[in-house]
């Protein structure tokens, strides 16, 4: 009998996952910097998409992230819990890792993908197609209607801040929020589930 994805994830080792995790980061930014060198004009203007002095960075940045933390937490109080079944890859991910761990991977998650999605992909391409490539990128979403959706959705709004700021800057520290604010939460439930 042939095994579906979700049977397949659950054999990997948890340290291979996480390190699956990290490759694949690591392969996105070597990917966004040879795709920089070759599309933009210098390498200076590739650096310029990031401006830290700039504002909306708490605005925009933390605030956006959030906001999305906050209506995905209500989402799942509301919502039945197969809508966000991602065959418990997340839960693997962030539960048993110290706050800490979480927050590494939540900066090495939003600095290779936004860099590559909104630095490059939106910058030379446009909002459309780097939102699709990066709800796309997000394999496993793809057997969740639910979870496409709102991937895909997700992927859009953090796209349209990036239009609306032309700070690189802003997307990085909304995905940060929403992957370490969400990876926390998966946390504290699993060690508060532990004790009881």
């Amino acid at each position: 009998m042939k095994k579906n994805y979700f049977e397949l994830i659950k054999e990997i080792p948890d340290k291979e996952l996480l390190k699956s995790l990290y490759v694949t980061q690591i392969l996105l930014l070597t990917i966004a910097l040879l795709l920089g060198v070759f599309l933009f004009d210098s390498f200076q203007a590739f650096v310029d998409l990031i401006n830290t002095a700039d504002p909306s960075i708490l605005l925009f940045g933390a605030g956006g992230g959030l906001a999305v933390v906050i209506v995905d937490v209500i989402l799942m109080k509301l919502l039945p819990a197969k809508w966000y079944d991602d065959g418990g890859l997340n839960e693997r991910i962030f539960q048993k890792r110290s706050f800490i761990e979480i927050a590494v991977i939540a900066v090495f998650v939003a600095a290779g993908e936004e860099i590559l999605f909104r630095g490059v992909i939106q910058t030379h391409f446009g909002l459309v197609p780097a939102s699709l490539l990066f709800a796309l990128v997000h394999y496993r979403y793809l057997f969740q209607v639910f979870l496409f959706i709102n991937v895909t959705g997700l992927s859009f709004f953090i796209g349209f801040i990036y239009l609306q700021t032309e700070n690189l800057a802003v997307p990085i520290v909304m995905h940060f929020i929403i992957d370490f604010l969400l990876g926390c939460l998966i946390k504290i439930k699993y060690e508060k589930n532990k004790k009881e």
